[in-house]
């Protein structure tokens, strides 16, 4: 194992690693962005929520809902907002609110950060969840990156996003999967105690796709649009 990285929470181990894009289910619809002078100006006063993620296979989605389908069914007390399946991506950076007229610079960044990198296989395995200490509040799966090609990806995009103009991320790069938020602290222990038990068989993602995507929310949940694809080669 050759430059994994290693992060440990609480008493379990979470190693980060390198995924397959086919047209991601993460949503629908194409992002029309500005191209005139009038329509620059009303989006100026507008701002978008985006980030740089990862699109996960199919199989690798299906075997994500299984596992949360199951807690839901043995801890069915506990309050917790769980990710639609279909939503479930590895963000890679995340861009908070932007303006709509920087998008092309970002999804020009992500472009150049893939430049002449082959695509790459990552496994998602383990499960874990944060805090360490005190009710727990998120639910994770690990992402195991063995070869560090996926660090690499992260980096190349920090670079790119620096020259773009987009602020870096000064956090150390953790990839996960999350997969809930816990709004009460009622059952929150339980599940995240059986998710630990339950575990998460490793299961392979094909790599071969950076995406820009724009987050919309509502009371009904997250919409996500796919904004640009920068193919690996």
């Amino acid at each position: 194992m050759s430059r994994s990285l290693v992060c440990c929470w609480s008493r379990f181990v979470y190693r980060a690693v390198p995924f397959h894009y086919r047209k991601p289910a993460l949503c629908v619809t194409t992002a029309v962005l500005p191209n005139t002078e009038a329509e620059n100006a009303v989006v100026s006063r507008e701002s978008w929520r985006v980030f740089c993620a990862i699109a996960l296979t199919s199989e690798a989605r299906d075997r994500v809902a299984r596992h949360v389908a199951s807690l839901r069914q043995l801890v069915p007390d506990a309050r917790a907002s769980w990710t639609r399946p279909e939503n479930i991506h590895l963000t890679l950076k995340f861009l908070g609110d932007i303006s709509p007229a920087s998008v092309s610079d970002l999804s020009d960044a992500a472009k150049r950060a893939v430049a002449k990198l082959e695509g790459f296989t990552i496994r998602v395995e383990q499960a874990g969840f944060f805090p360490p200490r005190g009710a727990p509040r998120v639910l994770w799966l690990g992402i195991n990156d063995e070869e560090a090609q996926l660090a690499q990806l992260h980096d190349r995009l920090e670079v790119e996003c620096a020259k773009a103009g987009f602020p870096r991320e000064n956090r150390p790069f953790r990839p996960h999967l999350t997969i809930a938020r816990l709004r009460q602290a009622s059952h929150a222990a339980t599940l995240a105690s059986t998710h630990l038990q339950m575990d998460f068989a490793p299961v392979e993602v094909a790599i071969s796709a950076l995406l820009v995507i724009r987050s919309e929310l509502s009371s009904s949940g997250s919409k996500y649009t796919v904004i640009s694809a920068a193919s690996l080669g």
